[in-house]
C-alpha cells in the first residue's frame, strides 16, 4: 500500500547563538517541544493533539534519510491526549528505533541497554540517564538531539551560520492540519476519533494558571531571553484546567522548559524545583507497562503503577466488572480479569484464588492481565456441580479475595459430563482341536474382560462386572473407588444422579437370548451389543456410543485395527455393522457380525468410548458427515479381517 504524505514546508533563519551559551561559535540552533497532548513549534506556535494518532514531528534537509515521528495515547480521560512514544525513522538503512515510556528503547524487536556511556547504533549515537534517553545524529556540520523522558520529546538542531533547512512535520508548523502529517503505517485503525468526557469539577483553573505562570516568574527570567515562556504556559494552563494534576503533570510543563532554557544558557536557574516542588529524575523510568495501561502515580500505596487507559478501561467500568466473560472449553474453564482495574481497587493479583485456595491467579509479564483457570477432569480446583435457577445443571466456581473472602467473579459453565471409557474383550475359542478358521460355521465360546476408565480412575476386571463410584464434593478433588458387584456395571455420580449403566450381548435382534461365557457363536455370526443405564431420565439425558474399534490384543493403541462405530456412526465401510437409538435417549444398541482377524488367534478386544449427553444442548444425536474420499476401516499396514464385508452406501443417518 502506497501512503502520500503532504507536508507544509516552513523556511526560517536560525538565531546566532552567543559566546555564554551551549550553542557556541558561529553556530545557530533551534528546538522544537512535545509534551502533553501539545506540540510547540521552531516558531514558538503551539497546536495540540486531540486523537490517538501517530505524526511526523521533525524532517529536515540538513539531515536526509532521518526522520522524527511520534505517537499520542489517552490516558485517565477520553478527550485528552498525550504524548507517548517517539519513533527515530532512518531510511538508510531501513531502521526504526522507538523511544518509549519508562526509558526503554526498542530496535526492532530487540529492547536495548542503556546507560550513560553513549552506543552508536546506525549512526545515532544513544544513550541514557536518571533524567531520560538522548539520541543525536549527525551529518556534514548539523547536529540533532533527540530527548525523550516518557512524557516531553525536545528536539533541538544545532548547524553552521548562513544555512537555512526546510523543516518538514509538526515542528516546522505546528498549526498546519493534523491529516497531513498523519502516519497511517504507525496508528491504530480508528485512531482519529475523537471522545468527549464528563468535566472535572474538581478542577480550580484560576489555581492552575497562577501555578502555569511560574514560568514567568524570577526563576525563569534568565532563559526569557531565549524563549518565550507563553507558549509553555499557555500549554500548561490548557491542560491543567481540563485534566487533574497528577502523575507529576503540574512539573511537566515547568520541566520542559527548565530543560529548553538548559540548551541555550549555563545559568542553572536555581531555586524553581523546591518553589514548585519538582523532583530532577524523569517521572515513571524503568516501569513498563502494556499497551493498554500508562505509568502514573499510586495513591494508595506511594510510589508508581501502571493505570488502564480511558477508553481501555470504559467498557468494564460501564459493565462493573473487573475483565472478560469465562471461557467454557469442555472440561477447561477460566475467566481473565484485568491487571490495573484490580489495582484500581486495590487488589493484588495473588490474593486472588478460586473455591480451592491453591489455585492462584497467575499474571502475564507482558500484558498484566491475571488469568484464573482450572480443568474438571484434572483439577477442578473446588468446582461445585449446581443446578440453575433454570434446572440446567452448571459446574460453578468463582473468584475469591483472600483478604476479605468476597467473591469477586462467579465462573459458571454447564456442565459436561465425563466421558466413561470402556474395555472389554471378546475371547473367540476354535471347537474341535484345529488350530485356525476355516468354515464360517465353526464354533466360537467368548469370555469378558472389562476396563472402565473415570477420569484418572482405571479399574479392571476378569469377570461380567466392574463399577465405577465418583463423589464430587465442594473443596475436595473428585474421589473414585472401584466397585465389583454382582449383576450389572455400574458409574455413579453422587449428588447430581445415581445411575446403572448395563451392558449386555445378544443373539437375537430382540435381545432377549443372552450371550454368556457358555454361549457358543459361529464366525460371521450377527452379535447384538445393549447398553443401557438405569435411574436417569430420558428426557434430559442421553447415552452416547462415541466410537468402537476391535484390535488384536488388550491395548487400544494397537497396531492392528478395526473400526466399527466411528464418531458415533456406523463404519459406512462395514455393511454388517447398525447402530440404533445412539443418543435419542438412556439406551442403544449395536451389532456386527462375528470375526477373527486373519493370521491371528486368540482373543478380538473391543474399545467403546460412551458418554452422557444433556439434551438441552440439543447436541446429542450423532451426524453422519460427508462421503470421505477413501475407506476407513482399518488401519494401514494391518490385514483385513476373515470375513470381509462388502461396502454400501452412505445415508445422512447414523442409525435405523
Amino acid at each position: 500500500m502506497l501512503y502520500l504524505l503532504l507536508y507544509l514546508t516552513t523556511v526560517f533563519h536560525f538565531s546566532t547563538c552567543s559566546s555564554m551559551e551551549l550553542c557556541q561559535g558561529d553556530n545557530q540552533c533551534i528546538i522544537c517541544t512535545a509534551t502533553g497532548p501539545t506540540v510547540i513549534d521552531v516558531h514558538g506556535q503551539l497546536n495540540s493533539v486531540r486523537d490517538r494518532c501517530a505524526y511526523t514531528l521533525m524532517k529536515t534537509t540538513s539531515l536526509p534519510d532521518f526522520q522524527v515521528h511520534a505517537t499520542f495515547q489517552e490516558r485517565r480521560r477520553k478527550d485528552v491526549s498525550f504524548l507517548d512514544r517517539v519513533i527515530l525513522q532512518l531510511d538508510k538503512p531501513a531502521v526504526q528505533i522507538n523511544l518509549e515510556q519508562g526509558g526503554r528503547v526498542q530496535l526492532g524487536d530487540l529492547i536495548m541497554m542503556l546507560n550513560d556511556t553513549a552506543q552508536l547504533v546506525h549512526g545515532v549515537e544513544l544513550s541514557k540517564d536518571q533524567t531520560g534517553v538522548t539520541a543525536k545524529v549527525s551529518h556534514l556540520n548539523t547536529t540533532m538531539t533527540v530527548f525523550f523522558n516518557g512524557y516531553t520529546v525536545q528536539i533541538h538542531i544545532k548547524g553552521p551560520s548562513g544555512q537555512v533547512p526546510s523543516v518538514y512535520g509538526l515542528c516546522g508548523n505546528s498549526s498546519q492540519p493534523l491529516n497531513e502529517v498523519r502516519l497511517s503505517e504507525h496508528s491504530a485503525s480508528g485512531c482519529e476519533t475523537q471522545y468527549e468526557d464528563t468535566a472535572n469539577s474538581t478542577i480550580n483553573c484560576n489555581d492552575m494558571t497562577e501555578r502555569c505562570n511560574l514560568l514567568k516568574e524570577a526563576f525563569f527570567t534568565a532563559c526569557h531571553t531565549h524563549i518565550d515562556p507563553q507558549p509553555y504556559a499557555t500549554a500548561c494552563a490548557n491542560t491543567l484546567c481540563k485534566y487533574s494534576a497528577v502523575d507529576s503533570l503540574n512539573c511537566q510543563f515547568l520541566e520542559a522548559y527548565a530543560r529548553a532554557c538548559s540548551l541555550y544558557s549555563n545559568d542553572t536557574m536555581e531555586g524553581w524545583r523546591s518553589k514548585a516542588s519538582c523532583c530532577k529524575t524523569a517521572y515513571c523510568q524503568d516501569r513498563f507497562c502494556s499497551a493498554h495501561e500508562f505509568c502514573g502515580e499510586n495513591s494508595i500505596s506511594g510510589g508508581t503503577r501502571c493505570h488502564c487507559r480511558a477508553i481501555f478501561a470504559s467498557t468494564y467500568r460501564t459493565q462493573n466488572t473487573l475483565g472478560d466473560g469465562v471461557v467454557c472449553n469442555k472440561s477447561s474453564l477460566s475467566v481473565t480479569l484485568v491487571g490495573c482495574l484490580l489495582q484500581d481497587k486495590g487488589i493484588h493479583y495473588s490474593d486472588l484464588h478460586l473455591y480451592d485456595n491453591t489455585c492462584r491467579g497467575q499474571m502475564d509479564n507482558v500484558t498484566h492481565m491475571v488469568t484464573l483457570s482450572f480443568d474438571t477432569k484434572i483439577n477442578p480446583c473446588g468446582m461445585m456441580i449446581r443446578m440453575n435457577n433454570k434446572s440446567q445443571i452448571i459446574n460453578k466456581n468463582g473468584v475469591i479475595l483472600e483478604t476479605t473472602k468476597e467473591q469477586l467473579a462467579d465462573i459458571t459453565c454447564p456442565f459436561i459430563i465425563p466421558d466413561i471409557d470402556i474395555d472389554f474383550s471378546v475371547g473367540i475359542k476354535i471347537i474341535g482341536g484345529t488350530n485356525k478358521c476355516v468354515e464360517n460355521d465353526q464354533n466360537i465360546s467368548w469370555t469378558y474382560s472389562y476396563s472402565v476408565n473415570a477420569g484418572s480412575i482405571v479399574c479392571s476386571s476378569r469377570r461380567s462386572e466392574v463399577s465405577v463410584i465418583c463423589e464430587y464434593k465442594r473443596d475436595e478433588v473428585c474421589l473414585c473407588v472401584c466397585l465389583f458387584p454382582s449383576g450389572s456395571y455400574e458409574y455413579v455420580i453422587t449428588g447430581v444422579w445415581n445411575y446403572t449403566l448395563t451392558m449386555k450381548a445378544y443373539t437375537d435382534p430382540g435381545r432377549t437370548q443372552t450371550v454368556t461365557s457358555n454361549t457358543e457363536l459361529k464366525l460371521n455370526q450377527k452379535v447384538w451389543y445393549e447398553l443401557k443405564t438405569g435411574g436417569l431420565d430420558d428426557k434430559e439425558i442421553a447415552l452416547v456410543t462415541h466410537s468402537c474399534f476391535a484390535t488384536d490384543d488388550p491395548t487400544a493403541n494397537s497396531s492392528l485395527r478395526y473400526d466399527l462405530i466411528i464418531n458415533g456412526c456406523a463404519n459406512p465401510a462395514d455393511q454388517t455393522v447398525t447402530v440404533q437409538s445412539n443418543g435419542e435417549g438412556t439406551y442403544n444398541y449395536f451389532s456386527f457380525n462375528m470375526f477373527q482377524f486373519s493370521g491371528k488367534q486368540g482373543n478380538v478386544y473391543l474399545h467403546c468410548k460412551l458418554n452422557l449427553c444433556l439434551k438441552q444442548n440439543k447436541t446429542c444425536a450423532p451426524v453422519r458427515p460427508q462421503r470421505p474420499s477413501h475407506r476407513h476401516n482399518y488401519t494401514q499396514d494391518a490385514p483385513n479381517p476373515a470375513s470381509t464385508k462388502p461396502e454400501h452406501q452412505f445415508s445422512d443417518l447414523c442409525f435405523h
